[in-house]
């Protein structure tokens, strides 16, 4: 089995707030990511397929297709947007990014071909921070 990965990047703003619970409370859970105004991040986000290679080009998957695919469902919707605002996908849903990662899989997965397997997700908050997601 050979797994490939893809890097992309995008930027964007959340908010991480319960609305069922006080300003306080928010602020006691989430402290800074709680701001009344917002937050952003530069999130890199890692799709990984997996299969065998084609034997007439040797490629598991053309990198430039898997790009664009990566592109269109996923970062278009995402960069330079506010997360709990903008984008339809996470309406309803609180905008952290163990929730994120499992939407963006959700999202991607009816685009990837069905000669190949996608493997996992890992999105990366911070350079310290990251959560990887296999569609379990």
């Amino acid at each position: 089995m050979v797994y490939l990965t893809r890097v992309e990047h995008f930027n964007a703003a959340h908010k991480l707030a319960n609305p069922n619970w006080s300003k306080e409370k928010n602020e006691e859970v989430f402290g800074l990511c709680s701001n009344e105004n917002w937050h952003g991040h530069n999130y890199e986000l890692l799709v990984t397929i997996k299969g065998k290679p084609d034997p007439e080009t040797g490629f598991l998957f053309d990198v430039k297709k898997l790009s664009t695919i990566i592109k269109t469902v996923i970062i278009d919707k995402l960069d330079h947007k506010n997360l709990n605002i903008d984008v339809p996908f996470m309406q309803g849903k609180m905008c952290s990014t163990e929730n994120l990662v499992v939407a963006i899989w959700d999202q991607l997965l009816p685009h990837i071909p069905m000669n190949v397997q996608l493997h996992c997700i890992k999105l990366y908050e911070t350079q310290r921070i990251f959560v990887t997601y296999y569609g379990e």
